[in-house]
């Protein structure tokens, strides 16, 4: 009975880590971040491209991300580049961005996995600050994600222009096999203008994703509509992100 107790558990565990490594370093969504952090001392270039198309306007967003692992928790992300192009006024340079993620549990071992991040953004006249709180739960091939999102954002001359946003996304994705998943995203946000209510401005956009990876890189695509009616949000966005690790 003793040697049995004892083989139980490296038998377990053996049968929990190929799930965790087919998991590790690709991004099964693009509107949301998932729970596991980069293993210490690995880098991974992630470039993110958002097309977003809304009544007789469309712009594009461009984002460089160098992602690296700092201990078994802790992941530092820095954002060189953060490019846009719109309709109206052509390119943009927008400035660069630094995040940290902390991890304080495992999705497939835990009960549900659980991150913190945060990331802070410079540039001319504007300053923005975003706070994530990420849940997570691996049930065999299924992942299961939520992102609780705050935005506060401070631009113009003085940084006097004051905004805010809360924000609540869910996804799920499905392992079709080791290279492929497929699933769905939803977002629905809570826009505040000088941190006033008074518009109710209510956002929400739902749509699928598909999420291709081999070797050390993958390739996730997810094409969002919006099911409400405000008018100065995109109607349709679609975005790429393209990542390799070193």
């Amino acid at each position: 009975m003793l040697s049995t107790q004892k083989f139980t558990l490296p038998i377990v565990i053996l049968s929990i880590l190929p799930a965790m490594c087919a998991f590790a370093g690709v991004r099964h969504f693009t509107f949301l971040y998932e729970a596991p952090t980069s293993p210490p001392g690995s880098t991974e270039l992630e470039n993110m491209v958002t097309w977003a198309h809304g009544a007789g306007w469309n712009d594009a967003f461009i984002r460089e991300e160098l992602e690296i692992g700092i201990t078994d928790r802790l992941q530092l992300g820095i954002y060189p580049l953060d490019w846009s192009h719109h309709s109206e006024g052509g390119f943009q340079y927008n400035g660069g961005a630094v995040e940290l993620i902390y991890n304080l549990s495992n999705p497939v071992v835990d009960p549900v996995g659980i991150s913190l991040y945060q990331e802070v953004s410079v540039a001319r006249r504007h300053f923005e600050s975003e706070s994530k709180l990420i849940a997570q739960k691996n049930l065999g091939r299924w992942i299961l994600d939520y992102n609780a999102t705050l935005e506060a954002e401070w631009e113009a001359q003085g940084l006097k222009e004051q905004n805010g946003e809360l924000q609540q996304a869910l996804g799920a994705s499905y392992e079709i096999s080791p290279r492929l998943s497929v699933g769905v995203e939803f977002l629905h946000e809570f826009i505040f203008p000088d941190w006033r209510d008074d518009g109710r401005i209510r956002n929400v956009f739902v749509g699928p994703n598909v999420s291709y990876r081999r070797g050390e890189w993958f390739v996730t695509v997810t094409a969002l509509a919006q099911v409400t009616d405000t008018a100065d949000e995109a109607d349709f966005q679609l975005r790429t992100i393209f990542g390799i690790g070193f």
